[in-house]
């Protein structure tokens, strides 16, 4: 039984790596010319005129956050397009049925999700080499703040793709929900050059915590406490993941 709950899996996964792979001009070309441009306008023109933060230039600064920023938009851009493809096509409704565990399904598509986050992480990554010099201090932390980014904004995906009923409430969340946060997420300032009472505020947005521990994985800086951002992360991860569960278990959005 186990052989065949790692065989669906596989082919869930393999599936879902094939498919932005197979259009990787438009998968994992765009993030790459994106960040780019962010750190030309923002790194390089803006940062000038801003100096140092954080001990660092401006552009050394930002580079954490701009490489999470792809990480957060590909994962959750991957599945929730994906799995919702698979239910408006009528795919999906084979696979539910079909004699495998739901957390094989979830585990399938978020796979592919965090196989996506860590492929543009990685070409983004490469761009950032271009403009600073990129400095390891905890290759750990970095590695485990990618992994539980990508697995937080996967899930967040799939939820968003169960409960939409049309490609258009793909977008909804992403426009509304994920930018504001993402941008409001400590991507291009450190959260002690706001008042008290915003960086409180500040502290609501889950975003803070995976660019704070990835930002201090590279300059060895964090607004934060690094054990209660991880804790903030994995404490995300596993409502998301049991809500997907609940979901798709209760068949919840899957069934006309």
């Amino acid at each position: 039984m186990r052989a065949l709950y790692a065989t669906a899996f596989k082919s869930i996964l393999t599936k879902e790596i094939n498919r932005f792979t197979r259009i990787w001009v438009q998968t994992l070309v765009p993030p790459a010319i994106s960040m780019t441009l962010y750190f030309l306008i923002f790194g390089n023109l803006v940062g000038k005129r801003i100096g140092e933060m954080g001990g660092v230039s401006y552009m050394e600064f930002i580079a954490p956050g701009l490489i999470m920023m792809s990480v957060i938009t590909a994962s959750y851009s991957n599945v929730a397009s994906s799995f919702f493809s698979a239910k408006f096509q009528r795919n999906l409704e084979e696979l539910i049925v079909a004699p495998v565990p739901h957390y094989v399904i979830i585990a399938g598509y978020v796979g592919g999700g965090v196989a996506r986050g860590l492929c543009v992480g990685a070409i983004v990554t490469l761009v950032a080499m271009f403009f600073v010099n990129i400095s390891l201090q905890h290759v750990g932390l970095v590695a485990l703040t990618v992994l539980l980014t990508s697995i937080l904004f996967s899930l967040g995906g799939l939820i968003n793709a169960i409960f939409a009923k049309s490609y258009d409430d793909i977008s909804i969340v992403p426009t509304f929900v994920l930018t504001p946060l993402t941008y409001l997420g400590g991507v291009f300032y450190s959260l002690s050059l706001l008042p008290e009472f915003w960086q409180g505020v500040s502290q609501l947005n889950p975003v803070v915590y995976m660019i704070n521990v990835f930002r201090y994985g590279f300059l060895g800086y964090a607004d934060i406490s690094v054990p209660l951002s991880i804790a903030v992360m994995l404490g995300f991860c596993t409502s998301l993941w049991a809500l997907a569960y609940y979901l798709i278990s209760r068949g919840i959005g899957l069934r006309s």
